[in-house]
């Protein structure tokens, strides 16, 4: 990672955390409910990951520690790590409101190694995670460093072919405007985030795109075992105006259904 790269993930820190309250007072969020024993998880997360009763679980790149504390109430041991000092702290106070043990650390990934000792029985990173990281071979060997051998990576991400598709409030249909294949940093300049329209004061963020073949090669090159790979036509968020939700409450495109992966999944072991 160059030093425009580092400079440019210190812009999206500031962003980030200026996002964090307003993304715990959101409708999308929810936290009320989750304080009342809501999962954020994926019934497919669930379902590949099986039971985590007593497993360690590392969550990568956690925000403000949803996911990582939804996989403690299924038994994991878990420790999540987020480069924004307000959604670590955020994190915290919500494990001590809900009496789950978690431990969450300050970290960016690619620091990670020398802010944590040990291996985990799972690394896991999920929904929205990846793009905003520049160099995806440093991200694996981070990912392989902190797996124990026979542990278990699991990533649910948005699907790379969507990142090429504009998706502001005005858009009303699928046009490609941005490459699929990876190398540049992409500017944006929004008032709010996915999550919430607020005016922020921080508008400027990257991100990278990564194509399937990078994010398993990157993988791969570390030794680890690709187990499966999956592509679904729907999303867990409302990733363009012109979509609408399904019966099991995950978004699909309202016309042209099933026509363009919106999601997929990798589970991969290390050796």
């Amino acid at each position: 990672m160059d030093a425009r790269d580092r400079r440019r993930m210190g812009i999206n820190l500031r962003k980030w955390d200026e996002s964090v309250p307003l993304h715990v007072a959101s409708a999308g969020y929810d936290v009320p409910s989750f304080l009342r024993g809501r999962s954020t998880l994926r019934p497919l997360e669930i379902r590949t990951m099986g039971s985590v009763r007593g497993r360690s679980l590392l969550h990568l790149q956690c925000h403000f520690g949803l996911d990582t504390l939804s996989w403690a109430r299924r038994g994991a041991l878990v420790t999540g790590v987020d480069f924004s000092p307000r959604a670590v702290r955020t994190a915290r106070d919500l494990a001590r409101r809900t009496k789950i043990h978690a431990r969450f650390l300050r970290s960016n990934v690619y620091d990670l190694p020398h802010m944590l000792e040990g291996q985990f029985d799972i690394v896991y990173t999920a929904k929205g995670a990846i793009c905003w990281l520049p160099d995806l071979v440093r991200w694996a060997e981070v990912v392989a460093r902190f797996l124990k051998p026979g542990g278990r990576f699991y990533l649910l991400e948005d699907h790379p072919y969507c990142e090429v598709f504009p998706n502001e409030s005005d858009t009303t249909r699928l046009e490609v405007k941005h490459p699929y294949f990876g190398g540049r940093a992409l500017r944006e300049e929004y008032d709010g985030t996915y999550a919430t329209t607020v005016k922020m004061r921080h508008r400027v963020s990257y991100s990278w795109a990564h194509p399937v073949g990078e994010v398993l090669s990157s993988l791969a090159g570390q030794g680890l075992v690709i187990e499966s790979v999956k592509e679904f036509p729907y999303t867990y968020w409302k990733r363009f105006p012109f979509m609408s939700r399904d019966r099991n409450g995950d978004w699909i495109l309202t016309e042209g259904a099933g026509l363009v992966p919106l999601m997929w999944s990798v589970l991969a072991r290390k050796r």
